[in-house]
């Protein structure tokens, strides 16, 4: 089905998201964890814009399920991200939890301010290391582990947690600097 749809057959996309909804919206479930009560995104909202920007996403060789999947959490990532930054234009300060990222079982809120200054990081990160930018995206806003990583990345599994820690630390002095 993925290769019919890299051939930018419609009628397959529309056959395959049945097959995936539960799936998706349990991506967009784990990304939208801890918000604010007052937050208008929920995760069928979440699955709805990202499926618009699968639909137009005929450019994609995709390579397996795991590839899909992270291509999903991707077109996620970018709604949350622009709805941060709308937030924060909107209302300067104040209580403004958007989004909580698990880290090796922590939980932590975090303001449309981090969320955006992550967001930053990580395109800085990707300048020097679309790899170790991806595995921070993947762990982060997909919940992808390390083995499932390595197989969209198709790199092995020490690579990947070698980068992980890397990323991690150059992560970490990056938004010290912000925060």
């Amino acid at each position: 089905m993925l290769e019919e749809i890299t051939g930018g057959n419609r009628a397959v996309v529309d056959s395959l998201i049945p097959l995936v909804y539960d799936e998706l919206h349990q991506v967009a479930h784990m990304q939208l964890r801890k918000e604010r009560k007052s937050h208008t995104l929920n995760a069928t909202a979440l699955v709805h814009e990202a499926y618009f920007k699968l639909v137009d996403q005929t450019k994609v060789n995709w390579q397996n399920r795991a590839h899909f999947f992270a291509i999903a959490s991707q077109a996620m990532r970018r709604i949350l991200i622009n709805y941060a930054q709308q937030h924060k234009a909107q209302k300067r300060g104040g209580e403004n939890s958007v989004i909580t990222f698990i880290d090796e079982n922590v939980k932590r809120e975090t303001r449309p301010e981090e969320l955006i200054a992550l967001d930053e990081a990580l395109d800085r990160l990707k300048l020097i290391s679309e790899r170790q930018s991806r595995i921070i995206e993947y762990w982060f806003f997909v919940g992808l582990n390390h083995e499932e990583i390595s197989e969209v990345l198709d790199v092995s599994v020490p690579t990947v947690r070698r980068d992980w820690r890397l990323a991690r630390a150059w992560l970490s002095r990056e938004l010290k600097r912000n925060f």
